[in-house]
């Protein structure tokens, strides 16, 4: 179902295109969730650091066919806007080459490169590392899937469907779920059960996604004519995608290097981190959701040459990252200790993530205002400012990270200080470039 969001009321439009895009996400975290749950529960803490320790390198390595995926989209959203739905078809079938190019180059080096990159890790080799090798290189083989489910999610959603992604998302929570439970507690398989649970939900999404996108929308009826290599697309798509990439790239490395500090204290800090991790992707659920709402009612209104109403898109947008911000507040302060008792039964664990979570909840807004103002500078096709703010958070989260966990008397919880300074200041960095490019439209402003 198609969705023109260059008339009409903004905030209509971006809830109801957000609306399916946060349960989905939820359902994703979900059952990311409980990947954790029965690794925690049913294998145990190392297991479940072992876990937690990949889930950085899964978003570095994922980051760029992930990055590649969101240029894909902005570029087919302003075709949308400007009514140029030839080029639509032609972009679906251009984008066919570049996600899988580039994600079977990465599949293959995280295949070969996991164990490696885990000892610069510094994972604890006998009781956390054959574990992590073994999810880290299953997921990494799985990449495929990925791409292609978020190309086409992020082309559908580019054309105002953001429900047909929601649907097929759902449907790989439940098989994952099952999975999960089955590999895990009847077949006894441990980590390799969830990789290759999660694997199998990806490529399940991916292949009933597609199909249904051709079932239901025209602009995936492509004749030979489409498939014809077109240059001037594929390099739209990589000039708007390698920043994103670029961007989620560092702040992966970013992450890498904060889990590498994380696993210098211990597996109780692991398996802690790991916890606060988890619910910390929870809260940015509606967080990423707005955002890409955002990007999409950017792309076409920018297309369509409607400035004004992206001004009054981020000004609603801004009201509900505080509404939320103030609700999840007061969840984490009364019930942080209770949240990070379904992970595990470890009670040091627990009383460390109830008080770990009551910290960081106190900078829920700042994390907000990170995601509204990027998504409006993702959908106006400003690709500089994606790299900045990458450079910004890998500072701040090595920088940081470094200086509070050298202070004796702060030790391990400058990691969670680190966490919370790093969110205000990118936040600072967000919201400066968006109304410098509002204030200053130039070459912001021009379409693709």
């Amino acid at each position: 179902m198609e969705l023109d969001m260059t008339k009409g009321n903004p905030t209509r439009h971006i809830l109801k295109f957000m609306l399916p895009l946060l349960l989905g996400n939820l359902f994703q975290q979900f059952y990311n969730m409980v990947d954790s749950i029965v690794v925690g529960k049913y294998v145990g803490a190392n297991a479940l650091g072992a876990v937690g320790t990949c889930g950085s390198m899964n978003f570095l390595l994922f980051s760029l066919s992930m990055g590649l995926a969101s240029g894909i989209g902005v570029v087919i959203s302003q075709y949308y806007g400007g009514k140029r739905y030839e080029e639509i078809r032609f972009g679906i079938a251009n984008s066919v080459y570049v996600l899988g190019v580039v994600s079977l180059v990465v599949s293959i080096l995280g295949v070969l490169l996991a164990r490696p990159i885990l000892q610069m890790m510094q994972v604890p080799a006998e009781t956390i590392l054959p574990d992590a090798t073994i999810y880290l290189q299953i997921t990494s083989g799985g990449m495929l899937g990925v791409a292609f489910y978020n190309g086409v999610s992020s082309i559908l959603r580019a054309i105002g469907d953001s429900r047909t992604p929601f649907i097929f998302l759902i449907l790989s929570c439940f098989i994952n779920i099952g999975l999960d439970l089955a590999f895990v507690i009847l077949f006894h398989m441990g980590v390799m059960g969830v990789a290759l649970a999660t694997v199998i939900a990806q490529w399940i999404s991916a292949i009933t996604c597609i199909l249904y996108a051709y079932w239901k929308s025209s602009y995936f009826h492509l004749k030979r004519s489409d498939w014809v290599y077109r240059g001037k697309i594929i390099a739209s798509f990589f000039r708007l995608g390698i920043p994103i990439a670029m961007q989620s790239s560092m702040i992966a490395i970013s992450c890498v290097a904060l889990q590498r500090v994380v696993n210098s204290f211990g597996e109780v800090i692991m398996a802690t981190f790991t916890i606060t991790s988890r619910v910390e992707m929870i809260i940015q659920q509606p967080f990423s959701s707005l955002s890409m709402a955002l990007t999409t009612y950017t792309g076409q209104n920018v297309g369509a040459g409607n400035k004004e109403r992206v001004r009054e898109g981020m000004k609603k947008a801004t009201i509900m990252t505080l509404i939320f911000s103030v609700v999840m507040l007061v969840v984490m302060q009364v019930f942080g200790k209770s949240i990070a008792g379904i992970f595990v039964s470890n009670r040091e664990v627990i009383a460390l993530g109830g008080k770990t979570l009551g910290i960081t909840s106190l900078f829920y807004f700042a994390l907000g205002m990170i995601y509204a103002p990027r998504a409006i500078m993702n959908g106006y096709g400003d690709a500089r400012f994606a790299l900045v703010n990458g450079i910004t958070e890998v500072a701040c989260r090595i920088g940081l990270s470094w200086a509070f966990t050298s202070i004796p008397a702060i030790g391990y919880w400058g990691i969670w200080y680190t966490t919370c300074g790093t969110w205000v200041i990118t936040a600072i960095a967000c919201m400066w470039r968006y109304f410098y490019v509002i204030r200053k439209p130039g070459d912001q402003d021009k379409t693709l």
